[in-house]
């Protein structure tokens, strides 16, 4: 296909804590192509080098667009709280500190007497917030002076466009900054990241940041001469805002590295209960409820001992039976950034028992948390369930026997990766058919 007979296609790029996906829409909201690939980290999976990760992005672009399709917008969604510092050309100066890296925790335990008891951030004060991460980058060596910090998930766009942003929902995830008046800490920045101008502005998920400016992309003729970088940000905001589109006021459940359940909220302003988490509006003026329980990493801490391992994964798949220990306490989850799981001390040493113990456990934190929101919501709200794990036959087995509540699911297996791409397209004055994108009739 010549050059000029490229169709248009918008792309959304979703930076998981484990694999990069990117998805091309075209203006009626079909997919048009896919690509994924690992997320690259270093060589203890911890840390993100921004510069590898930029490089894969754009070969991604490259491979979806083929000689097919031209790109005219792209947004990038990702991990909320990963970030790095650069200098006045934006090239990196460290690397980005994993939201669920152990070191987080010793940092956070000296860092807490200093942050108080302060509830009213967006998020929890915790360790796996950004404030963390700014912290920990001024403890590295540079090479160069730092001039802002950028978020991995904003990393590409700012390159594309040629200057630091920070998208509101990631602004969000870092401990110091309150959408309901979309300002800064100025005490809890210079604690930790030193200075408020080493900050860029916070822009609104969905708006245009401005020209797509890429030589790689130029080279490989598929790229348009007045594409877009839309901002996108926060990866589980746009995930329930995606769910969001195709039944409003719907609850979102996604389930895979962690399991997320998030909704979109008419309401300015909500306090947050029930280690409810906060975020703005996506293209409204409401507000984002979300709350974050961690699945891989407690199953993968489970599934070190071999048997256990095969239970659960015949749990999984529904080749076996829970024993009747779903919510017997036996298995305790292990707590955000890196705290480590355990079982109690009076847990049954059988592999069986033991596996339907972790996954009762991890059954009951999502139960908990779909109530967190839909407490939130003040109103019954359909739930969607998306992700890696609605495959799992034996899991939503578990899942109905310990919820109490319908669920509908999206078999969409990138569905935050739709919606930045959604968005992207939004941008650009498109009115995609969400159904037609996630694969709903």
């Amino acid at each position: 296909m010549s050059g000029n007979r490229r169709l248009p296609v918008a792309c959304g790029v979703d930076i998981g804590s484990t694999n990069v996906k990117v998805i091309a829409l075209d203006s009626a909201g079909r997919i048009m192509a896919r690509a994924s690939r690992p997320t690259p980290r270093d060589d203890e999976q911890l840390s993100i080098d921004a510069t590898v990760l930029f490089a894969s992005i754009e070969e991604m672009l490259i491979e979806v667009c083929r000689d097919s399709f031209v790109l005219v917008a792209v947004s990038c969604a990702g991990v909320g709280e990963d970030g790095i510092l650069v200098d006045e050309r934006l090239r990196p100066l460290t690397q980005a500190l994993a939201w669920f890296d152990p070191r987080r925790q010793r940092i956070f335990r000296a860092l807490r007497p200093a942050l108080g008891a302060d509830e009213s951030f967006d998020a929890e004060s915790d360790a796996v917030r950004t404030l963390i991460g700014w912290a920990w980058a001024r403890m590295q060596a540079v090479q160069g002076e730092a001039r802002s910090w950028v978020a991995i998930a904003d990393f590409a766009g700012a390159l594309w466009s040629g200057s630091a942003f920070m998208s509101d929902t990631l602004a969000s995830r870092t401990g110091a900054w309150r959408s309901c008046d979309r300002r800064w800490a100025e005490d809890r920045v210079k604690l930790t990241l030193g200075a408020v101008h080493l900050l860029p502005p916070v822009v609104p998920a969905g708006s245009i940041v401005g020209r797509l400016d890429s030589p790689t992309l130029h080279a490989a003729g598929v790229l348009a001469p007045d594409a877009l970088v839309v901002a996108g940000g926060h990866d589980h905001p746009i995930g329930g805002w995606a769910a969001d589109q195709l039944t409003p006021g719907a609850v979102l459940d996604s389930m895979g590295t962690a399991e997320v359940v998030v909704a979109q909220s008419p309401d300015g302003r909500i306090d947050r209960k029930s280690h409810l988490e906060v975020a703005p509006g996506i293209l409204s003026s409401g507000t984002t409820l979300l709350r974050v329980e961690e699945l891989s990493r407690n199953l993968n801490w489970a599934a070190q001992d071999p048997a256990v391992a095969a239970a659960i994964k015949a749990l999984m798949d529904g080749t076996a039976a829970p024993a009747p220990v779903l919510d017997s306490g036996y298995f305790l989850p292990g707590a955000r950034g890196g705290q480590t799981p355990s079982y109690a001390l009076d847990a049954p040493s059988d592999p069986h028992a033991r596996a339907s113990a972790v996954l009762g456990a991890l059954a009951y934190l999502g139960r908990d948390a779909v109530d967190a929101v839909l407490g939130g919501l003040g109103r019954p709200s359909e739930v969607r369930l998306a992700g890696g794990w609605v495959r799992a036959a034996g899991w939503l087995g578990i899942k109905t026997e310990v919820n109490t509540y319908p669920t509908v699911p999206i078999l969409e297996p990138e569905v935050t990766a739709v919606g930045t791409a959604l968005l992207a397209a939004t941008a650009l004055g498109w009115t995609p058919d969400p159904h037609l994108s996630l694969g709903v009739r």
